[in-house]
């Protein structure tokens, strides 16, 4: 390592010295003051140089490579891994994981990316949101810049509340809302809130990997509980409580990411039921819900008449992600940590774009928006529906969502998702393997893939399709007539 390096842990804060050291030497990869391929100091010359004991490197060590961001090698010692950032698109590897669930892997201008589950641009209130940017500056001019509340705007709190009960029958006062920086700093804020390194938690299984990466930070023991159908499997979750006495539970219950699944409305009582017997909380992650093509779908927190429930709500699915708009709810003996969190991670979300979005909840726009988004997907996701009825011959099953932007799908046991991704890729069809979303990597998940519409057009989802099918056959051993991706005109 760099001799100009030099590391310091302070002994007088409460975070774990192990958890210290990782976070530095994080920043020091990410910044690229340390590079690609550089060796780690061995564990026993930094613990010396820090006068720490060896387990503390150990454990930061360990904290790194379960991130992704060192690798060791077996008598020779720990180095810095290649950075996400030139990663090459081609053969699928574990470090194209977040890139991929993403969408943001390097491809072709005529690759059809069924990997990302964004929403596509030309469905962007942008009309709508440029009045709303334009008022807030001739009604508020050079206040439109000022701070706002580290928990955030309150007029906008308090039209969140009002949208809440609307759309939600969800009753939520402003003084209980956070707003944050998009869902994934929800996540984050109660990560810092509610975690203690060692403690354990449980989440979905498959779940969200960012969501994984979030807790795994913070020095949390990730406990997988199987999902089913309907919804996580009561009697494993029954189980596993006795065993390890969890911190929270994170889950999905509408659409969930990535299988789609979303929870009977008898599963979502028994979870309540659990939930209150055990003092345990609930982290109920809503990004999806609006998008139903039939029955609407409501949050699990509108049943909740203990406040067992977190709820954490991001707009970017149905809104523009670039605005990094969410909020959370939280009960009161908790929310004080919360901001707390909230103010040392970035003192506040964007005050302009809290008034702007305050103005675009109450003018009713959202109304016409979420109905206008819902035809759009929804023709998309009849169009993916009838299309993948072909590949139905090959063995291939799957649960219809009704809603949300994915569809997952099982493959035969003979059809590696892995080696179907690779062969797609070379035909310009990106697609999920779903063993990335899993937490614990086994061959059975090895047969799952993840296509998403949200940012493919209609003649895409046709072509695409195809390809696929071609491709499956192909590593089948079957003829076709073309296994040759034909780019759209």
């Amino acid at each position: 390592m760099n001799n100009n390096i030099i590391l310091q842990l302070d002994r007088d804060l409460k975070v774990p010295m192990y958890i210290q050291l990782y976070n530095k030497l994080k920043n020091l990869i990410e910044t690229g003051k340390l590079e690609e391929g550089e060796k780690l100091p061995s564990i026993r010359s930094l613990a010396e140089e820090l006068g720490v004991n060896n387990v503390t490197v150990v454990n930061a060590y360990k904290q790194l490579e379960q991130e992704s961001y060192v690798y060791s090698k077996k008598g020779s010692g720990t180095y810095v891994r290649k950075s996400d950032s030139e990663l090459q698109f081609g053969c699928f590897e574990d470090e194209n994981m977040d890139l991929m669930t993403n969408g943001i892997l390097s491809m072709s201008e005529n690759s059809i990316n069924f990997a990302s589950a964004s929403p596509t641009p030309e469905l962007f209130p942008v009309e709508e949101f440029k009045k709303v940017l334009i008022e807030v500056l001739n009604r508020d001019k050079g206040n439109a810049f000022v701070y706002p509340e580290i928990n955030g705007y309150g007029p906008l709190r308090e039209s969140i509340s009002l949208f809440l009960k609307e759309y939600y029958q969800i009753d939520t006062l402003p003084s209980e809302i956070q707003i944050t920086s998009g869902g994934q700093q929800g996540i984050d804020l109660l990560s810092k809130t509610l975690i203690q390194p060692g403690d354990y938690i449980f989440l979905e299984n498959p779940t969200y990997s960012g969501a994984v990466a979030a807790f795994k930070s913070r020095g949390a023991n990730i406990v997988p509980i199987s999902i089913k159908e309907d919804g996580i499997d009561i009697e494993e979750l029954n189980k596993m409580i006795k065993q390890y006495h969890p911190k929270f539970l994170y889950i999905m219950p509408c659409y969930q990411s990535p299988t789609t699944y979303s929870y009977s409305e008898q599963k979502k009582i028994e979870l309540l039921n659990i939930a209150y017997e055990n003092n345990l909380y609930i982290i109920e992650d809503d990004f999806l819900s609006d998008l139903s093509y039939g029955e609407k779908r409501l949050p699990l927190k509108t049943m909740d008449t203990h406040g067992h429930v977190v709820y954490i709500k991001s707009f970017s699915k149905i809104l523009m992600p670039g605005l990094r708009i969410g909020f959370l709810t939280a009960p009161k003996k908790i929310f004080g940590s919360i901001v707390r969190a909230k103010h040392t991670t970035d003192i506040t979300s964007s005050g302009f774009i809290q008034r702007a979005f305050d103005l675009y909840l109450r003018s009713g726009f959202w109304k016409s928006h979420i109905e206008r988004t819902k035809i759009e997907y929804g023709e998309k996701y009849q169009l993916l529906l009838k299309k993948i009825k072909s590949l139905e011959k090959h063995n291939i099953s799957f649960k219809e969502p009704k809603g949300g932007l994915s569809i997952w799908l099982k493959l035969p046991e003979n059809i590696n998702s892995v080696e179907l991704y690779n062969e797609c890729a070379k035909n310009n069809v990106i697609i999920v393997p779903g063993e990335i979303f899993f937490i614990n990597k086994n061959k059975q998940y090895s047969n799952y893939i993840r296509l998403s519409f949200g940012s493919v057009s209609k003649r895409e989802i046709i072509s695409g399709i195809k390809t696929i099918d071609e491709c499956i056959s192909s590593l089948k051993g079957e003829k076709t007539e073309s296994t040759k991706y034909i780019p759209l005109i």
